[in-house]
């Protein structure tokens, strides 16, 4: 799966879009608690970002386990993960994204666009036709604007508080052989 190493820049710093290492595990921690405690924060109350951020460990050891079960691409800047997305199969001819997070104070700078258009690039490459995800409510808002069909919505549960979110489907265009 390997990805482009070019992209956009950060202030001055330039993104780097790479698979996922296992030395990146406890900066996928990181940004991981940060997006959920900081960046949803418009979105969620503090209970449910607390529940949702203690639903995953925040060790490095337990996401570089998570990258053997779901290839992760990530974005790094001076050698340092600033957003990941982590691939997965869904049923017939779909591909998953299982998780999308950027470091809060770089959002809105195409970090997770360009994490998705290599994820996108992947699952066209395998064959597949459709693209889902069930985003939180402050990422199905901008994936709607890209084109993403709303499902519905749900309710997911996280340390006993109930989590809103939204189930999204794209259609990819297949690659001419």
């Amino acid at each position: 799966m390997s990805v482009a190493e070019t992209g956009p820049r950060a202030g001055k710093a330039r993104i780097v879009y790479r698979d996922a290492l296992p030395a990146d595990g406890a900066d996928q921690a990181e940004v991981f608690h940060h997006a959920v405690m900081q960046g949803a924060a418009e979105h969620y109350s503090v209970e449910q970002r607390r529940a949702w951020a203690s639903a995953l460990p925040r060790e490095g050891s337990a996401w570089a386990a998570r990258q053997l079960l779901h290839p992760t691409l990530v974005a790094a800047c001076d050698g340092r993960c600033v957003g990941f997305l982590e691939l997965g199969q869904g049923g017939d001819g779909e591909g998953r994204i299982e998780t999308l997070y950027v470091w809060p104070s770089l959002g809105r700078r195409g970090i997770g666009s360009t994490l998705l258009q290599h994820a996108e690039r992947v699952f066209r490459e395998q064959g597949l036709d459709r693209l889902r995800i069930e985003a939180s409510l402050m990422l199905a808002a901008r994936l709607t604007q890209r084109g993403w069909q709303q499902e519905g919505e749900e309710w997911v549960e996280r340390g006993g508080e109930r989590l809103p979110r939204v189930r999204l489907v794209k259609r990819l265009e297949l690659l001419e052989t």
